[in-house]
């Protein structure tokens, strides 16, 4: 199962950016970038919808919210085009020394635009797909629409941005005229996946042609039939997601897949399987997932190692009340078994020795008998609960003899 966790990186100001990085429950198979629409935010209904159907499919992918906006640091007034390329670079920095480099790029309407110009300086990546963006940056300022002077900052002004207000500084505009979109596409020289929908009210399909047009191949036009700009039906942002993974998988290389190696019966592995403290067990016929809970820093997706261990002297126990009652035609129906664990002082436990005070492991047992059984019967039960497996196990005399394994890399 697909999860997400929050992160923070600095930019070139060194101003903190707030991400969201979604991972698969496997090592993924590729890296995205995703750069939501301008003045949205990493939390928008298609980077974070898209963002969770790519890492359902594989794909680790991080998104942020650009400076000044949602949980990042800095004044989205003081910033403009330029800055989110910046701060894109900065993203794919962060993956580089943390992750590893993305090798997929992907824009929504602006985000689009600045994907295009940021490539150049993320050597890694393969493949860049834009959704619903314009060809210039330029694009932009005719959606300001009427810009008012700020009677209180005279060297500000208030525009408005998809229907929101923002204060922004008089030379705002000035670089979205700069970016020389038809040039860094004719030099792109990575894949690229042009994604549009031919009605959309905000961003004429009419720039998804000059994009196409400007750049060389290998590249590809997908109309997305029906949907509107900010993919705000759950069925289109889905859709979009698919469509790249199948369209990435020719650009970028697939994972080195590595059979695991048969356990043997008796045997159980674990292994992480990422940030955190999520970690696969796998024994001859199983796979399972341990976890810790959120209060400690884990994503809670599995029981921890101690609901590992109840569950342990808990299914054992009641597997041996059935082939006791079974055996013996007991008429007992069902069990229910409740199982707890915490730590006494020593001197609290009747049955230990007297020492310095330290303490000792407890776990209790709670055990229901379902059926018609006469209190013979049930105390006959409850003795044999002691015999079983793992109960045995727990209190003898345990050793835990434990050795390096050798890696796949220091094997012969």
């Amino acid at each position: 199962m697909a999860r997400s966790e929050r992160l923070t990186f600095s930019n070139g100001q060194g101003l903190s950016l707030a991400g969201a990085l979604a991972l698969p429950a496997d090592p993924p198979r590729g890296v995205a970038l995703f750069a939501h629409c301008f003045t949205c935010g990493k939390n928008s209904l298609a980077a974070s919808r898209i963002a969770r159907a790519l890492a359902e499919l594989g794909y680790a992918v991080l998104r942020f919210d650009f400076t000044g906006l949602g949980n990042s640091e800095g004044d989205f007034g003081n910033t403009g085009f330029a800055a989110n390329v910046d701060d894109l670079v900065a993203a794919a920095d962060h993956l580089r020394a943390t992750l590893e480099a993305p090798a997929l790029l992907i824009g929504h309407s602006l985000g689009g635009t600045a994907v295009l110009q940021a490539a150049a300086q993320i050597p890694e990546a393969k493949a860049v797909v834009t959704i619903g963006s314009p060809a210039t940056a330029e694009h932009v300022v005719r959606q300001f629409g009427a810009a008012q002077a700020d009677a209180a900052e005279p060297d500000r002004m208030t525009v408005s941005l998809g229907g929101r207000a923002f204060s922004v500084a008089r030379n705002f505009a000035e670089g979205f005229h700069s970016a020389a979109l038809p040039d860094a596409l004719g030099g792109l020289r990575k894949a690229l996946l042009v994604l549009h929908a031919p009605l959309d009210a905000v961003v004429s399909v009419d720039e998804a042609g000059r994009i196409f047009g400007a750049a060389r191949h290998p590249k590809s036009f997908v109309s997305l039939d029906g949907a509107d700009h900010l993919l705000t039906a759950r069925p289109d942002a889905d859709y979009v997601a698919s469509l790249i993974a199948a369209w990435a998988e020719r650009y970028l290389p697939a994972p080195a897949v590595i059979e695991a190696a048969p356990v043997p019966r008796g045997t159980v592995r674990v292994r992480e399987l990422g940030p955190g403290f999520l970690t696969e067990v796998r024994s001859d016929d199983h796979r399972w997932l341990a976890d810790e809970p959120a209060s400690v820093g884990g994503r809670n997706e599995g029981p921890d190692p101690y609901e590992h261990l109840l569950a342990a002297l808990g299914t054992c126990t009641s597997m041996t009340l059935r082939m006791y009652a079974n055996r013996k035609r007991l008429p007992l129906e069902g069990v229910e078994i409740e199982l707890a664990h915490r730590r006494e002082h020593l001197q609290d436990c009747e049955t230990c020795a007297e020492n310095d005070g330290s303490r000792v492991d407890v776990l209790e047992r709670r055990i229901a008998l379902i059926g018609p059984l006469d209190e013979s019967q049930r105390q006959s039960l409850l003795a044999i609960a002691d015999r079983c497996p793992v109960h045995r196990t727990l209190e003898n005399d345990l050793r835990i003899d434990t050795a390096l394994l050798p890696t796949e890399a220091q094997r012969p």
